[in-house]
């Protein structure tokens, strides 16, 4: 990859910085079928034929269910001072209306407790896509009704792990569970309706908002939501390219950031949506509810997009431009810059003066072991020293930010494109099952313990 831009000497980043790293439950567990789980929307999506690259599943994955001790021992050994994990709603509660699993607690209790006695302090994803499938069968995240399903589970996990977890995330990617699932069709459950997907945006917020309300009366653990945020600029300065633009923000950013932020829902939805939704799903008293306050903002950072209207494609109005090198082995352009660009605005359009946490950053590769034992990623390297450097420019221009925690830990099952992409510090040969930290893994644990960078 060629040098990045403002990469300069060495930067220390403020005392009591955060640095750590993240998996979720489907893309490493394993286990799909043992202790009581129930099938996941994932689990019937990766079984259907053609919807995930090889017909990859999640049954085995990374085998983590199996070996959690080793896996965070290998947590310990890197360095980091937190792990962001979710939990299984399948093995929480695995019938409708059914009791709670304490089988399935017990996994977590020991994840948390193992954590804590590694000086490790665990960040509780609550949401991270796996919806059981029998509320699929019931209409999914589409159907109101999910909201206190959802609130039925967050409330036996908090009950369980409430008095030890610092910090919880209500719900991963809202964007990705709403448009790319329910309107792309890209992922489970592989709905592609328009209508639907605008109706599950305004579900999956409520659900949060029920995840609030119960993480405040129950414990004193800070509280707060991942969004994957892109930074999206016109290709001209053209007024079609302009709105085109417009268009990809509302869709991948306002959608979300201005109704839990107090704004209702942006002025050019309904104009966007007209002849596809009325919003009728929201109810009196909704908007306040997903407005409550935040102790933090996640922000997962992947994509800057050029985007070029598109005529031709009357539903969507817009193209984005294929990103020019450097690019990752997913074809996501590399792009430090739109880091400090999102965290800068957000901080300045949105959020004031609440921490924001980057709660995912990482680059798909082709990783592999060579002959000698080793697995060597010099591209990874320098995309973290670049998107680091930018988090670092953020934090000088005022931008309270907390934590980085990469993604991932270690390879894994990756949704829609199995096993094809690595974005691990650690390889894992998902035959043997052998873990082999990266140099990626070394190098980022010198940053840890000086808590910056160095000259490159």
């Amino acid at each position: 990859m060629p040098e990045h831009t403002h990469q300069a000497g060495a930067v220390s980043f403020p005392d009591g910085f955060i640095w750590g790293s993240s998996t979720a439950a489907y893309q490493i567990e394993g286990a799909v079928a043992e202790d009581g789980r129930t099938p996941s929307i994932w689990d019937t999506f990766s079984h259907t034929p053609g919807k995930v690259a090889h017909d990859d599943t999640g049954d085995i994955a990374c085998d983590h269910y199996h070996r959690a001790d080793d896996d965070l021992d290998l947590v310990r050994d890197l360095g980091f001072r937190t792990y962001r994990f979710s939990v299984a709603w399948p093995r929480i509660k695995p019938e409708l209306n059914g009791p709670t699993n304490p089988i399935g607690l017990d996994f977590y209790d020991r994840i948390v407790d193992g954590l804590l006695a590694r000086g490790i302090d665990p960040v509780v994803t609550l949401y991270h896509w796996d919806l059981p499938q029998y509320l699929q069968d019931k209409g999914g995240w589409a159907s109101r009704d999910t909201v206190e399903h959802f609130g039925e589970f967050v409330d036996a996990v908090v009950e369980r792990l409430g008095d030890r977890v610092p910090r919880w995330i209500t719900l991963n990617e809202p964007y990705c569970s709403s448009y790319i699932s329910h309107w792309e069709g890209r992922h489970a459950p592989g709905i592609r309706d328009e209508a639907t997907a605008v109706a599950t945006v305004h579900q999956l917020l409520l659900g949060h908002a029920r995840a609030v309300e119960i993480l405040r009366a129950r414990t004193s653990g800070k509280v707060g939501i991942t969004l994957n945020l892109s930074d999206p600029h016109p290709a001209s300065e053209r007024a079609e390219d302009r709105a085109a633009a417009a268009r990809v923000d509302l869709i991948e950013n306002r959608i979300f950031l201005d109704p839990l932020f107090g704004r209702g829902y942006p002025a050019d939805a309904a104009t966007h949506y007209a002849g596809v939704t009325d919003f009728s799903f929201v109810h009196d008293g909704d908007l306040r509810r997903i407005a409550a306050p935040l102790d933090f903002l996640g922000v997962n950072y992947y994509e800057q997009h050029i985007v070029t209207a598109d005529p031709d494609d009357p539903d969507r109005g817009f193209r984005k431009l294929p990103p020019t090198p450097p690019v990752t082995a997913g074809r996501v352009g590399v792009r430090p810059d739109g880091l400090f660009n999102i965290l800068t605005r957000v901080h300045r359009d949105w959020t004031a003066g609440l921490p924001l946490w980057i709660t995912e950053n990482g680059l798909a590769l082709h990783d592999y072991v060579t002959p000698d034992g080793h697995c060597h990623d010099p591209e990874r390297i320098e995309y973290f020293d670049g998107h680091f450097r930018a988090a670092h420019r953020a934090i000088e221009a005022g931008v309270p930010l907390e934590a980085f925690i990469v993604w991932s830990l270690m390879d894994n099952f990756e949704w829609a494109e199995g096993y094809r992409l690595r974005f691990g510090l650690v390889h894992v040969d998902y035959a043997t099952q052998t873990r082999t930290p990266k140099s990626s893994a070394a190098w980022l644990a010198q940053v840890i313990e000086r808590n910056g960078l160095t000259t490159t």
